[in-house]
């Protein structure tokens, strides 16, 4: 059983579907079928149960697609390993971010990371939370940036900030000139929310019950720039953490007021797999996010 096909075992089982599979491995659907057949003949018993869409994989599968992780995993630390030992400061690291911690914090991690490993290369990709989560955990990503993460037994996740959320206006709505915002001034306004499968639309929800608050949620995005978009139009108002808003707070597209009580903040973390071997420039990229946390908490 080479890597390869430990791999495509692994891939079919998280996708649950020989095609996808096989584009992920970058080979024909009958190959991967072949393959999948070939290794259940050998064992002598099914991996998968293909007379359901999606498939579904059976007892025995489950058992041989976690031994396909832990050899896999094996693998990258090996590698991972004799990088350290050649002692390389060169290399990749690979980091992906929610769209609002990306859009507002990368530049500068990059510039801080170029000074300190010029012969290094920060690969950055901008994903939805879940996806981010899912990269990592499927090493497409050596570290992620999310919010409302927790640790699990193959992810681990690391304190990094908890972000103050406030009420964010348009200069021109009534609440604009208000030092703070009672949560019973929020009851019936116009409200611009996040997506229902998102964390931090649950914890608004959530602040909005336990203070009897209702509002009416006239439109609703899964991302934190088209939701500032929007209130700088004056199409509603919203909550969003104010370290996401710092640039048109300065330019005077949205104000943005804390709320009374205080009670929310959006927990951003760093997030890794355990165990995970880092090369060089990925354990200073580490250490660089980490300065980061400390002078948050400072």
């Amino acid at each position: 059983m080479t890597l390869a096909n430990l791999r495509l075992i692994r891939d079919v089982a998280h996708t649950r579907s020989v095609s996808k599979g096989a584009r992920l491995n970058e080979i024909s659907q009958s190959a991967a079928s072949q393959a999948v057949q070939e290794l259940e003949r050998e064992l002598g018993t099914q991996l998968f149960d293909r007379s359901t869409r999606p498939l579904t994989v059976t007892p025995a599968g489950r058992l041989y697609v976690e031994y396909c992780r832990d050899v896999l995993r094996r693998q990258d630390e090996l590698e991972a390993s004799l990088q350290l030992l050649k002692n390389r400061a060169n290399g990749v690291a690979r980091i992906a971010a929610i769209y609002s911690v990306g859009l507002s914090e990368m530049s500068q991690i990059e510039e801080r990371f170029a000074a300190q490993f010029p012969e290094g290369e920060l690969q950055v990709s901008y994903l939805r939370p879940e996806r981010v989560w899912e990269a990592v955990e499927e090493d497409q990503a050596d570290l992620g940036l999310m919010s409302y993460a927790e640790s699990s037994r193959d992810v681990i996740a690391l304190p990094w900030r908890d972000e103050e959320m406030v009420v964010a206006v348009s200069p021109q709505h009534p609440l604009a000139t208000a030092h703070a915002v009672p949560a019973v001034a929020l009851e019936g306004e116009s409200f611009i929310g996040f997506d229902d499968d998102l964390p931090i639309q649950s914890q608004i929800e959530r602040y909005f019950r336990e203070h009897k608050v209702n509002v009416e949620v006239t439109l609703h995005f899964d991302n934190i720039q088209m939701i500032k978009e929007a209130v700088a139009h004056g199409a509603g108002i919203s909550i969003m953490p104010r370290r996401v808003m710092r640039e048109e707070i300065e330019q005077g597209r949205i104000v943005a007021l804390p709320l009374k009580p205080a009670e929310l903040f959006r927990p951003v973390r760093i997030v890794h797999r355990r165990r995970k071997v880092f090369n060089e420039v990925t354990s200073g990229l580490l250490a660089l996010l980490r300065e980061d946390e400390r002078s948050n908490a400072a």
